[in-house]
């Protein structure tokens, strides 16, 4: 209690600090007027580039006309000197650096080292080299160090005449004997798609000379190849390095006339994403944005993509909840359970018992509430007239170790029709690994992690990544105007967001990392509903960019948005009724459900162990009653998976096949909070 009430003064306090610190920075707002430049006005307010780039992000990219940007007062820019009290040397010239430049280019342009360049500069360049920055540039020859100083007006920029090498790529035609055979060796990452455009084929065609690959795609096979293998000879003009030097293989694009002939249009369905329609067509992703640069802000209804032509595999229609209707009580199937019980741990701990190990042991309190879920799962299945054998092993495990290998020996796992579990990403994979060969069925119950690649893993929980796109397409499906808050501290949410994300605009921070309340602000559209992702766990720059949002109300519609769960939002000072005004919307791996199904599971669960289920022993229950369900078919389980999504108590199982490796669930729910405060799933 002692500890509660001190936590909530030092959040006052901290809330009160920010609140004054904001008030203390003041910044000016100017609209873009016809053929003005940043540099030009920068010079009008007396600050750097640099200093309008921090607060404007977007403007790095370019300003338009009638844009608003937040320029903060000449008094607060920070000026950096690498040495104090120096003269300024006379011999030496400044530069300011712009979008794209590097080291190397400016160092080519003035004739002169890179070495040099940062002897010149001192501390400045300390942190590598950003745009908007005055640096300086010693005379030819020269090595010693220049003060850097804030300069009264900014100086005239001269383009360079080469700003990077420039590299020639010649492609020339081999000729391969008649009648003579030209093997490819698949590497990390390849796809069948890479290497059939590489030689010249369709995919049925590099099928057809390597039946094996139909059903796998193993890495360091030899496939035969028809067609002539390209080579690429690369000729720089600048000094060839290492890398240059090393061989390398280029994706053709749209653009290339020799793959024209190759591709056809596809127009976007609904509720397709970039990862579906790059499966459906044996690639990956990378390779259909290589076709489609466009996919690179999003995806959206109706788009017209390139595509190979005649490779579209036509998915099978799924369809939701038929598995229940279909079981089949002929076949006894075998289903193996591997959960980290630890046992042996247990029973060789002399100091505690295992009572006290309970209260302590989080791993073995998850292990047994999954465990409990199971066998809710297996009674189910034995009400519902399933015929099965089950084997619930230990697997000993911890995340660098378990014995899966001695278990597939001593339990013959090959003879298995599926495994669930282990529970770590390394284990499981493990287990993949050891049963591919028989390609027995190994479903992780709990990782997010990505690993190795398995054409017998699926993974059940929807991956990271997968949430992250799928929320943003959701967005963008509903003509959204996007706005990210990303604190100084999620640099990976940041980075996400200018690789993947390029259309999402980006609110600036002051110097000091801290919200500016404008800098969202000039970024809301009247027209349409303006998304806020936030992605900051500070209480402080939580309430400061929901208390602008709220404000915002009168004139905009907004909601707020979280890429994963953030337990900031649980506590006291940000109320409920604060998100709910927000409609505050989220991606989730499970829903909320009050169907009376999962009541009456509620109530029997609550019965057999005197305690409400949690989590754990809801996921335990869908993941293997899921497993049996499918496993109860007249189809195999793979089958099942290509044609039958199901879903269950808290959890949806929609597997998808990746174009090179295994199975991945794509069940997730996008969910929100309704006025009437109960958590909603949005459609």
């Amino acid at each position: 209690m002692k500890n509660r009430i001190l936590f909530s003064i030092f959040l006052t306090i901290f809330s009160f600090v920010f609140t004054v610190s904001a008030k203390q920075e003041k910044y000016t707002k100017h609209t873009v007027a016809k053929g003005e430049t940043i540099n030009m006005i920068a010079q009008k307010y007396k600050v750097t580039p640099y200093d309008i780039y921090s607060l404007n992000p977007d403007s790095q990219n370019g300003i338009q006309l009638n844009s608003v940007l937040l320029i903060p007062s000449s008094a607060s820019v920070v000026v950096i000197h690498s040495s104090q009290n120096k003269p300024q040397s006379n011999n030496s010239n400044s530069h300011l650096v712009q979008p794209k430049e590097t080291l190397y280019s400016i160092s080519k342009q003035y004739g002169v080292t890179v070495d040099a360049i940062k002897a010149a500069n001192g501390d400045l360049l300390s942190n590598g080299l950003k745009i908007g920055q005055n640096i300086k540039i010693p005379a030819s020859g020269s090595g010693q160090n220049v003060a850097v100083s804030k300069p009264a007006e900014a100086p005239k920029v001269v383009a360079p005449v080469v700003s990077k090498p420039v590299v020639v790529k010649v492609i020339p035609k081999v000729e391969t004997p008649k009648g003579e055979t030209t093997y490819h060796i698949i590497e990390p990452k390849e796809t069948k798609y890479g290497i059939s455009k590489k030689y010249g084929m369709t995919i049925p065609e590099l099928e057809r000379l390597n039946p094996q690959i139909v059903s796998e795609f193993p890495i360091g096979f030899k496939l035969v190849v028809s067609g002539n293998a390209v080579n690429q000879a690369v000729l720089e003009t600048a000094k060839p390095s290492v890398e240059a030097t090393k061989p390398t293989v280029e994706i053709a694009t749209a653009e290339t006339p020799s793959t024209k002939k190759y591709l056809e249009e596809y127009v976007v369905k609904p509720k397709e994403t970039i990862t579906t329609i790059a499966n459906d067509y044996g690639m990956s992703e990378q390779e259909l944005i290589s076709l489609n640069p466009e996919l690179k802000r999003g995806i959206k209804l109706g788009m017209i993509l390139r595509v190979p032509k005649g490779q579209r595999k036509e998915p099978v229609k799924k369809e939701q909840g038929n598995l229940l209707k279909t079981i089949n009580t002929n076949a006894r199937k075998q289903l193996a359970l591997l959960l980290p019980f630890n046992i042996s741990k247990i029973e060789s701990d002399t100091i505690n018992s295992t009572q006290a190990r309970l209260k302590k042991d989080k791993f073995l309190n998850l292990t047994l509430d999954f465990y409990s879920g199971v066998l809710m799962a297996i009674d189910s299945a034995k009400v519902l007239g399933m015929n099965f054998d089950i084997k619930i092993l230990d697997s000993q495990e911890t995340k660098n170790s378990s014995n899966v290998a001695a278990l597939v020996q001593q339990n013959n796992l090959q003879s298995m029709d599926a495994i669930v579990g282990p529970f770590y990403q390394t284990n499981v994979e493990k287990l993949a690994e050891l049963l591919e060969p028989t390609k027995t069925p190994v479903i992780s119950p709990l990782s997010k992690d990505v690993g190795k690649k398995y054409a017998n893993l699926y993974q059940s929980m929807p991956s990271t990544e997968f949430l992250r796109s799928s929320i943003f397409d959701f967005m963008k499906a509903k003509s959204g105007n996007i706005i990210a808050v990303v604190d100084n501290k999620k640099g990976s949410v940041k980075q996400y967001i200018q690789e993947m994300q390029p259309d999402v605009r980006i609110a600036g921070l002051s110097a000091k990392g801290t919200f500016v309340a404008d800098s969202l602000r000039v970024l809301f559209q009247k027209d349409r509903l303006n998304y806020v992702v936030l992605a900051s766990e500070s209480t402080g720059m939580i309430l400061a960019t929901t208390s602008v949002m709220l404000n915002a109300q009168k004139e905009y519609q907004v909601q707020l948005v979280i890429l994963e769960q953030n337990d900031t939002f649980d506590f006291d000072e940000i109320s409920l009724t604060r998100l709910t005004k927000l409609k505050l919307l989220y991606p989730s791996l499970s829903r909320p459900n009050e169907t009376d199904e999962a009541n009456q599971f509620d109530a029997k669960y609550k019965k057999i162990n005197r305690i409400t289920p949690n989590q754990y022993a809801i996921r335990g229950f869908d993941v293997t009653f899921d497993t049996l369900l499918r496993l109860s078919q007249e189809a195999t389980f793979e089958e099942t998976i290509q044609v039958s999504p199901s879903e269950q108590i808290e959890n949806k199982f929609d597997y998808v096949q990746n174009a090179t490796y295994g199975y991945s669930n794509n069940g997730i729910y996008f969910l929100y909070y309704d006025s009437d405060l109960t958590i909603k799933e949005a459609l």
